[in-house]
């Protein structure tokens, strides 16, 4: 039998970052990671492989060369029982490994619903972050000629840009009443509707779809109004569930929605066991309610709190809830949002003052590469707190909500926006006299204002 200080079962991100932390913070300590496969895909790229990357070795995660260069063992074998009593993992290879930590990073698997007559015909396709399953659908999906993309979340929106700009026509079906729309508030998603649309991809919202036809390949999709579609594939994009099946069968706690629980150091319910990434339950950095984030960046944050946690709690250092920072772009234009939209927060019942800003990325403006910049930022009403914001711009939108999260994470107020102190350049930023992040902050500021007189 193996022996290790910490073992870690899953080499994506959630495992692969536990490792970095936890050896830079235990470097006396020995750490084992042991992966499904030996090729880790990047999960953010994955919708990229089916047009940018031309394929799917340009997005594999370094996991072997990192580990060795950190002196952690890794290895290609799966995890078929866990023992937390003996703390031993048994692998599908026989191997039997003793652990003085246990960290749990199974990640999820994505949803192909039991309802959806059909959805068992050939080229009917998940996206996984499966190397292997990705490679097939792309060498099937090659001689089709028109795709339907089920779900308008983030990796939908991605996937079906991808598809467009490789030929294909392109379907995207999403049954909420408009995309991306647990993510944006409705003048925001709008404009990113139009960018898809005018990039050639056919958008349908508020219908979701109800059967697949085909005798043994895809023919035709059905929608729930009874609309048919010709089809020759169909990506379902529909969302992921925690991959814990094994917690589970090992009696270490799983919530009502089969996520393993854990507390703020990313503790499950037994002791020297730890959880992160996806298969780890989140609750809301705002609301506090659980909710399903799966986001690896979100993943990250939860593995640097577990690896500097491991043998001794560092009690400043814990996860304190998701802000759910989400960025992506549509050719040369990004957007992002961070924490709660402003239809989520008057459904929790938390009343809000909003800002939209909208101006350039550039001054002058007729600068090259000059874009279009809009923020919204979404602040509690009674405090001035900042509990959202979304944007619209260039591709430095990515980094600009970057810094709404860090805002929301440090329950920062409109004022500390208002007596913010920037650096500005024609080239790289908006101009100071009118920086769309402060003057949404300034509009928020503007209503309360005119509220209290």
């Amino acid at each position: 039998m193996e022996t290790t200080d910490v073992l870690i079962i899953g080499g994506s991100a959630a495992g692969m970052v536990t490792a970095l932390t936890g050896r830079a913070n235990w470097p006396d300590k020995k750490f084992t990671l042991v992966k499904k496969q030996k090729d880790v895909m990047v999960p953010c790229g994955i919708p990229y492989i089916f047009g940018t990357l031309e394929g799917s070795e340009k997005n594999i995660m370094p996991v072997d060369a990192m580990m060795e260069k950190i002196a952690v063992t890794a290895l290609v074998d799966e995890a078929v029982k866990i023992d937390t009593g003996a703390k031993t993992v048994s692998f599908a290879s026989g191997r039997l490994i003793n652990y003085h930590k246990l960290v749990i990073a199974t990640g999820s698997n994505p949803v192909k619903p039991r309802w959806l007559q059909g959805a068992d015909l050939e080229n009917v396709f998940v996206i996984p972050k499966d190397k292997i399953y990705l490679d097939d659908m792309k060498v099937k999906i090659a001689t089709a000629k028109n795709i339907a993309v089920i779900g308008a979340g983030f990796i939908g929106v991605e996937l079906s840009d991808e598809l467009a700009k490789k030929g294909y026509n392109v379907t995207l079906i999403e049954k909420l009443p408009n995309i991306l729309n647990l993510a944006f508030d409705v003048e925001l998603s709008d404009k990113i509707k139009e960018m898809l649309e005018a990039r050639g991809v056919r958008v349908i919202t508020g219908v979701g779809i109800s059967k697949v036809h085909g005798i043994n390949n895809v023919e035709e999709i059905e929608l729930e109004n009874g609309q048919r579609l010709q089809m020759n594939a169909v990506v379902l994009s529909i969302g992921y569930k925690p991959n814990t099946g094994l917690a589970r069968e090992a009696g270490i706690y799983l919530d009502e929605d089969n996520f393993i629980a854990v507390d703020e150091y990313m503790r499950t319910h037994e002791p020297d066991v730890f959880a992160v990434g996806d298969c780890a339950q989140k609750r809301d950095f705002v609301t506090r309610r659980r909710v399903p984030t799966m986001l690896a960046s979100t993943a990250c944050a939860e593995a640097r709190i577990a690896g500097m946690n491991l043998f001794n709690l560092n009690v400043v250092k814990t996860f304190s809830g998701t802000i759910a920072i989400y960025s992506t772009a549509v050719g040369e234009t990004g957007y992002g949002t961070a924490g709660i939209t402003e239809q989520r927060a008057e459904q929790e019942g938390i009343a809000t003052i909003c800002g939209l800003f909208e101006g350039i990325d550039r001054h002058p403006g007729s600068l090259p590469n000059s874009h279009k910049q809009t923020v919204k930022l979404i602040a509690a009403k009674h405090s001035g707190v900042i509990i959202g914001g979304e944007v619209i711009g260039g591709l430095e939108a990515g980094e600009l909500t970057n810094v709404i999260g860090l805002a929301i994470q440090n329950r920062m107020s409109v004022n500390s926006f208002l007596t913010m102190q920037i650096g500005t350049h024609p080239c790289l930023t908006a101009s100071p006299a009118a920086y769309p992040l402060i003057k949404a902050a300034e509009l928020i500021s503007i209503k309360m204002l005119h509220r209290s007189v």
